[in-house]
């Protein structure tokens, strides 16, 4: 946990706010070495966590690991350690968007909100695509305790374990056509994204956005993905 946070605490949180302020996403290049990150991966698909298809819920086709109430080390301590720091974030933009809900400081108080909501159904997953396998556009935004950002990373190397498997995003502004952009993923990048919707600054004043995000058509080898999510479904 310590060297995790010795590691964010080098990163730039001034120009990553700047970023999700601007764009609703910011890469975090290079945060996990090629060792931690395929590691990562074999280590999660060891365990029992429950595991369902896309096909399953009309997301696509491919395979989902759900993690459950246990994350395996070290995800849970990422998620606490990122929380503390996007939480400021989050409630900026709730101020912002004149939303009264403040979150709490702390990830294992949030937590306890879910639960008061009758939120519990853990979200975060591991994704296994194969050729032809692909997330459709979706955003999980259901509950009434909805975290504005959520975590992806890549865990195998793009062009040489898999082609094809772009992380997409768009945003829909009001009365505009969407707007697509393609994170560049690259083994050991972590990217945080929102979750569903966002302020953004116009010419008359902050109006709200929305985004949805998917992963394109695998057209070669085997994708294995990370989703880690701050809060539960209802």
């Amino acid at each position: 946990m310590a060297a995790f946070d010795t590691t964010l605490d080098r990163l730039n949180w001034g120009d990553i706010c700047t970023q999700l302020d601007a764009d609703g996403f910011a890469v975090l290049s290079g945060l996990l070495d090629t060792d931690a990150a395929r590691g990562l991966a074999q280590r999660a698909f060891a365990t029992d966590a429950s595991r369902v298809t896309l096909e399953s819920n009309a997301l696509g086709r491919g395979e989902l690991l759900y993690f459950g109430a246990g994350l395996p080390a070290p995800l849970q301590q990422w998620r606490t350690a990122l929380y503390r720091r996007l939480v400021i974030v989050a409630n900026r933009w709730n101020e912002i968007l004149g939303a009264a809900h403040r979150f709490p400081a702390q990830w294992e108080a949030f937590l306890r909100c879910n639960r008061m909501a009758g939120q519990t159904p853990a979200q975060s997953h591991l994704s296994r695509l194969g050729v032809e396998d692909h997330v459709a556009l979706h955003q999980r935004q259901g509950g009434e305790q909805v975290f504005p950002m959520q975590i992806v990373a890549v865990l195998s190397e793009p062009d040489v374990d898999f082609q094809g498997g772009e992380f997409v995003m768009t945003e829909q502004r009001p009365r505009m056509q969407s707007r697509p952009a393609v994170l560049p993923l690259r083994l050991g990048d972590v990217a945080i994204i929102a979750t569903a919707q966002r302020p953004f600054r116009g010419t008359k004043g902050h109006y709200r956005v929305n985004h949805r995000h998917a992963i394109s058509r695998i057209r070669k080898g085997e994708r294995i993905g990370l989703k880690l999510s701050f809060h539960d479904a209802p």
